[in-house]
């Protein structure tokens, strides 16, 4: 397994907080449901660790997540998706995480319902970079 399995990943010019902003937005206009950014280089910087930026923002569809937990509840556990936005060796990357993946664990939950989560989650982040 390599990381294009379960990550899409899109490099942009625009800086670290435009691409957290334009990440909320694509997530709005998409009608997927933003439950929670979490800022983990402010809360690890509370613990005396440092870090470069790094967002992640937790999104939820919930067509696709009834779908999925109806086959298995523990799918739960890959839930809800996401998208990070990072800042590495000077760039800002834009990820979602391919819920793809999830058919590879769960094979109750088929590859084609998978891909049309991962297919808005793919527009979502092209619309932000």
């Amino acid at each position: 397994m390599n990381v294009d399995d379960f990550a899409y990943i899109v490099e942009t010019n625009k800086s670290f907080d435009e691409a957290v902003v334009s990440v909320l937005k694509a997530v709005e206009q998409k009608g997927w449901a933003l439950f929670q950014v979490y800022d983990i280089k402010e809360r690890l910087a509370a613990k005396g660790f440092e870090q470069k930026p790094l967002k992640i923002i937790e999104i939820c569809s919930g067509k696709y997540a009834n779908q999925f937990l109806k086959k298995n509840r523990l799918i739960s556990l890959c839930m809800p998706c996401k998208i990070n936005v990072l800042e590495e060796n000077g760039r800002v990357k834009i990820i979602g995480m391919k819920p793809t993946i999830i058919s590879q664990f769960f094979p109750e939950a088929s590859k084609k319902e998978a891909e049309e989560a991962e297919r808005d989650i793919i527009e979502m982040v092209d619309n932000s970079g």
